[in-house]
């Protein structure tokens, strides 16, 4: 058996957004909000997904990369305040393997006419699995995706 461990790691990250905080909050809170933008890109095919946004719901992401790899990501929600914050834990899967339990939390405060959003996250990294990294960058480039989901719905397209 290979040696158990735990690495540590907590990043937050603040966006401003021009969209007003009932649109960014959606973004997060509805089912076709989520669905725009919170999926793997090119290479990434949807398996399963189910989104129920509540205080006790959960949410289920799972995906297979080109490479054959299956991710799964499984959330549930301890704390929503809407349009103010949302807090929840998750676990990630690779191919069965649980590689990481985190816990996030989304605030979100106007900024003139936009939304200043503000995420932590914490995460206990298991058995090998050292992050160096990759969820923030990963968190910061679903931000990104999500900013281009909120001009595309505010341009109509």
């Amino acid at each position: 058996m290979s040696e158990r461990n735990i690495t540590h790691g907590t990043f937050s990250l603040e966006r401003t957004y021009d969209a007003p905080r009932e649109r960014v909050y959606a973004a997060f809170a509805t089912a076709e909000g989520k669905a725009a933008w919170f999926e793997g890109g090119d290479g990434y095919a949807i398996v399963e997904r189910a989104f129920d946004f509540r205080e006790g719901g959960s949410e289920r992401l799972v995906g297979k990369w080109t490479s054959g790899v299956v991710s799964q990501f499984d959330a549930r929600y301890f704390d929503v305040v809407p349009g103010e914050r949302i807090v929840y834990a998750y676990e990630m899967r690779l191919n069965g393997a649980k590689i990481s339990v985190s816990l996030a939390t989304i605030e979100f405060k106007p900024s003139g006419r936009g939304t200043r959003l503000l995420l932590t996250e914490s995460g206990a990294f298991l058995d090998g699995y050292d992050d160096a990294g990759s969820r923030e960058h990963g968190t910061n480039l679903l931000m990104d995706r999500m900013g281009a989901s909120l001009t595309k719905a505010l341009a109509g397209v």
